[in-house]
């Protein structure tokens, strides 16, 4: 190990060693090379940016998906005397003032911040001016279309670290496939060689399936952890009611047993994961929100009461059990009627076609730039807003549009000096031109609101200037600074020769990535159903050949037995009449068979939302009938005369 990379891993870490693969990382990019990691959870890929970040000179940026993954990091680094802090919603004035004051002055180390950072134009004017070393990504298999969490923000990450001229790049996961490598790759021209995959399969793990019916799974999940010795425990569900509900049963049963879930208050999340991690025996019941941030070694049990929604989720979510390297157990509770659910989530992102159709119009008509509000579009279109921002990437990969910097519509201040004490601090032209600033405010009733535009216009400036003016009286402490209303610049670069067309091919996409994410779905339930050996499956899912069998998961056991066919479920014969009224009613909102069965199988979309009708008592009432078997039924409410002769 070269001697400087062993001093530091020494003093600043405590470590003799490097774990498989960390070296060779480190030394692509202290070489200049950009570098991908796919290391295993637990794998110890911070390390192989947090050490290079002490031997490099300027910022390393951390771009990372979750704040308490940040938080964590940041707290164990702070207490080794690294200079590390985060840039994210939570902070304060006077903590982002700090951290702002650290970038520029050179004695941060490292910057974490989420992906959707970059979209704030104070933030991307500010890094620019700064010398960026190493732009580190974690969770980099988003930015891949053909991984399992596809987000557009990502995308944008390899454009974002050249805007910066950041001078080498590092991408890490836990989860990226052959292909999906090979994309990262692409993406962020990373040579092959500079691309460092360790082992995937931990052998102190046990993968074990049981199949149950949905009257069974409470018993035995209760039964399964009576039988082991008590340790930390994640079970993993896939409702936030569900996490409430199977929590409840557990205390009720005498266990230390507590929910965690997207839908509950910051605090009481922190609260609930502090607990756990002060914990020997702590059990958790929680949604995919639980897991990312918490770096505990000694996990023992990761439970699955309903299934995962792809081999990827799988495999990061008992990655999170065993860190320590003591065996630790992984049990996936089956039931082929939770399939039902993960399908209604997929089929409730992909639009009407019609909606497509609008959508585009209205890019491609009027002026070549413009600006938009996604929230806004999203629901004037009735398109999901994680949807809308793909398809919106997309018209950008294509070359039909160009995304400009995003910028705040609306700046508010409040004033912390007197604007004479402000002003008696310049003199000239600077003088002059704080004074139309604060004359083009408009008071309000303890802020002031100015749009930068507007005020640009007036004083004759660029809009950046009155930005900057604002940030920066804001961090000496003369005012407090709010930035409101973001909308997102885009040019025209193409215009479609038939627009029909374009929106007609945008929904074929969709329709093929709803198949690609049924196929993960499959995918999980192959596993479950597998005669052999469990480890070596998934362990060639991620592109690795075991030499053995692991001998100690269902397969190898012979515990593995035929899953039980999904339950039938027939729906209500009454439901017809029961609708009728709504459709009376709402039938502009209810206007499709797709839309039709969302409402039914309890997925929203952002015309149901408006409408109110996510409230409604009929809003999921046909939740654990398959999407297509609704869909299909409410194709037929349209050739029903009887039925259309009572919605009349």
């Amino acid at each position: 190990m070269p001697e400087r990379i062993q001093a530091t891993l020494k003093q600043y870490f405590g470590y003799d060693e490097l774990l498989p693969g960390q070296l060779e990382v480190m030394q692509h990019l202290l070489a200049g090379k950009s570098t991908a990691a796919v290391f295993p959870t637990g794998g110890g890929k911070s390390l192989c940016y947090q050490l290079p970040a002490l031997l490099l000179p300027g910022v390393t940026v951390v771009v990372s998906p979750l704040i308490a993954l940040m938080k964590d990091q940041i707290d164990a680094l702070t207490a080794r005397g690294i200079a590390a802090r985060r840039l994210d919603s939570t902070l304060s004035a006077d903590e982002y003032r700090t951290v702002m004051e650290q970038l520029r002055d050179g004695t941060l180390r490292m910057l974490y911040v989420a992906p959707e950072r970059f979209n704030n134009e104070r933030f991307r004017e500010a890094i620019s001016r700064v010398r960026v070393s190493l732009f580190a990504v974690d969770e980099a298999h988003c930015l891949s279309e053909w991984g399992h969490n596809f987000r557009p923000d990502y995308l944008k990450l390899a454009g974002f670290a050249r805007d910066i001229e950041s001078e080498r790049v590092l991408a890490l996961t836990a989860t990226a496939t052959p292909p999906v490598l090979e994309d990262i790759c692409r993406i962020f021209a990373i040579a092959p060689e500079c691309a460092v995959r360790t082992g995937f399969y931990r052998p102190n793990l046990q993968l074990i399936t049981t199949p149950v019916s949905p009257g069974q799974r409470d018993s035995l999940l209760l039964k399964e952890l009576e039988s082991h010795p008590p340790g930390a425990t994640i079970v993993y569900v896939t409702l936030q009611k569900s996490a409430e509900a199977v929590a409840d049963k557990l205390a009720a049963a005498g266990w230390p047993a507590r929910a965690y879930h997207a839908g509950m208050k910051d605090e009481q999340r922190t609260a609930v994961q502090e607990w756990f991690m002060a914990s020997d025996d702590a059990v958790v019941v929680a949604t995919i929100a639980f897991g990312m941030g918490v770096d505990k070694a000694d996990i023992r049990y990761v439970y699955h009461y309903n299934p995962p929604k792809s081999l990827e989720n799988y495999a990061q979510e008992i990655g999170r059990a065993g860190r320590d390297g003591q065996p630790s157990r992984c049990h996936l509770l089956f039931c082929r009627d939770d399939l039902n659910v993960l399908e209604n989530f997929i089929y409730g992102d992909t639009p009407e076609e019609n909606s497509l159709q609008g959508l585009i119009q209205e890019l491609f008509t009027g002026e070549p730039e413009f600006d938009l509000a996604l929230h806004e579009l999203s629901a004037r279109h009735d398109i999901r807003p994680l949807v809308l921002r793909t398809l919106l990437t997309y018209l950008e990969l294509d070359g039909l549009l160009e995304g400009g910097t995003p910028f705040y519509s609306e700046y508010k201040f409040k004033p912390l000096l007197s604007s004479g004490e402000i002003l008696s601090r310049f003199e000239g032209e600077r003088k002059t031109f704080l004074e139309g600033v604060f004359r083009q405010a408009k008071k309000g009733r303890s802020w002031l609101g100015l749009d930068p535009g507007v005020a640009a216009n007036a004083l004759h400036c660029p809009r950046d200037r009155v930005i900057r003016a604002l940030d920066w009286l804001g961090e000496q402490g003369m005012l407090e600074v709010k930035a409101a209303g973001v909308r997102h610049r885009y040019r025209r670069l193409q215009t479609p020769d038939d627009r029909d067309a374009l929106a007609t091919s945008l929904h074929q996409r969709l329709l093929k990535r709803e198949q690609a994410e049924m196929g993960r779905l499959r995918q999980v339930l192959d596993l479950a159903a597998l005669q052999d050996c469990r480890s070596a499956a998934l362990a060639a899912h991620f592109g690795e050949t075991l030499k053995a069998p692991c001998g100690h998961c269902s397969g190898c056991g012979g515990e593995a037995s035929r899953l039980p066919e999904a339950q039938k479920v027939v729906i209500p014969s009454g439901l017809t009449d029961k609708l009728a009224p709504l459709l009376a009613e709402k039938g502009d909102v209810l206007a499709s068979p797709r839309t039709i069965a969302r409402f039914l199988c309890g997925v929203s979309s952002p015309r149901l939302s408006r409408a109110k009708l996510s409230g409604h008592a009929l809003f999921g009432a046909l939740a654990e009938v398959p999407f297509g078997q609704v869909m299909s039924w409410a194709q037929s409410l349209e050739t029903a005369p009887a039925e259309l002769d009572a919605l009349e």
